[in-house]
């Protein structure tokens, strides 16, 4: 038996690092570009699972405050499949009135009326702007906020006042309530008192320009047969309030009535978010994975110079299972430090990114803890076989090839 099959080993654990370290040092821009491709993949992957994991608790936070219990009512398809299709004008007051209903309120679009800047713009520039007659409760029903000014009143209801959507208001130039602040409707000026900020729970409503009911009844045709009908319902009932909102609403003919959940949508998007979160990965996946074959090729070429310096150890009593720590080490080294520095960089971007977006900072503790590892595992795969084909160089070849 030879003497190095029973020599036991006397690397220790500072010798291993310390031995690792010596190829990282002597070659510090091959190190720094072998850190650079893993840590390009890794930061990847905690940037999307990190933006993905604050996207969704925005979500959750916004759905929290606005509250699940929103349900809609607008007409559907006639049984036939042909002409129009509308709610009585006796929909709210009957919704009103159901059990588990605790809050409704309307919205009826009011036909061709268009809304402008101005008198001078042609009535062909709508904008894709839609003008619809509103109850007083409709910005508390559907937890609307207001940009400036405030919504319409029992009052203001009555006159020639008007609310605008966020992006009815972008798209006419106008950011400010105050006095002479107006728009052109139909064949007058209408006083512009509030502006509301995007609606999460009712879209719809970002391009709208909205009157109030009273006198667009008055004044406008109005017949209070609504195009929309918001309903909320008690958070423990909402699925049975959902099941009697067409029969309520039109019991002559419950089945051209549509009812939504807009929360159900909004989780829908969030679901059909995580597909991209997936194939996002996915390309991280794919950069850490050159970034592995980098540190395999790296490692590969580090053998075949460092010939000589293995030849020595060797002969100074180095045993095969040391040279190969060696560069297995090495090799762990340089994707840990891969996986740090991406992990860094992956958090930042998400601090960034939620920043800019007005978001909470969420960072998974498995986003971080799961992208370390992988780094390390892709830098000990990566060294495996330049490890391994460094271990079985030959002392005396290695000398006498130096």
């Amino acid at each position: 038996m030879s003497a190095e099959a029973i020599s036991p080993s006397t690397l220790q654990p500072r010798d291993v690092l310390r031995v690792g370290l010596v190829g990282l040092r002597t070659r510090r821009l091959r190190a720094v570009l072998s850190v650079l491709g893993v840590a390009l993949g890794i930061a990847s992957m905690v940037a999307v699972l990190g933006i993905s994991a604050s996207s969704r608790n925005d979500l959750l936070a916004a759905l929290d405050k606005l509250g699940t219990n929103l349900l809609v009512v607008k007409p559907g398809q006639s049984f036939a499949g042909a002409g129009t299709v509308t709610l009585p004008d006796t929909a709210n007051a009957m919704v009103g009135h159901a059990k588990d209903v605790t809050a409704a309120s309307t919205l009826e679009d009011l036909g061709d009326l268009t809304v402008r800047r101005n008198d001078h713009v042609d009535k062909a520039v709508t904008n894709a702007l839609t003008v619809g007659a509103a109850r007083s409760t409709l910005a508390t029903t559907v937890g609307a906020t207001l940009r400036d000014g405030a919504f319409l009143s029992p009052a203001t209801s009555r006159y020639p006042a008007v609310v605008l959507g966020a992006t009815a208001a972008d798209r006419l130039g106008i950011d400010r309530v105050g006095s002479g602040v107006q728009v052109w409707i139909g064949d007058r000026w209408y006083t512009v008192v509030g502006i509301l900020n995007p609606v999460t729970l009712a879209p719809e409503l970002d391009s709208y320009a909205l009157v109030g009911l009273a006198y667009a009844e008055n004044e406008l045709g109005a017949d209070d047969s609504p195009s929309y009908m918001y309903v909320r319902a008690d958070p423990g009932n909402v699925d049975q309030v959902s099941s009697i909102l067409g029969p309520t609403a039109n019991p002559e003919h419950p089945e051209e009535v549509d009812v939504s959940r807009p929360s159900d949508a909004l989780e829908a998007r969030a679901k059909t978010k995580t597909a991209f979160t997936s194939l996002f990965l996915g390309l991280g996946a794919v950069a850490l994975f050159v970034g592995g074959v980098g540190i395999a090729n790296v490692m590969v070429i580090s053998v075949l110079e460092r010939r000589s310096e293995i030849g020595l150890r060797r002969a100074l009593g180095a045993t095969r299972r040391h040279i190969a720590v060696q560069f297995l080490t090495e090799s762990v080294l340089l994707g840990a430090m891969g996986g740090a520095a991406g992990a860094l960089i992956g958090v930042l971007v998400t601090a960034g990114y939620d920043a800019n977006r007005g978001w909470a900072l969420t960072m998974p503790a498995y986003a971080v803890a799961g992208a370390l590892a992988c780094a390390v595992v892709i830098g000990a795969l990566a060294g495996a076989y330049p490890a391994l084909r460094g271990a079985r160089v030959s002392p005396t070849t290695a000398l006498r090839a130096a």
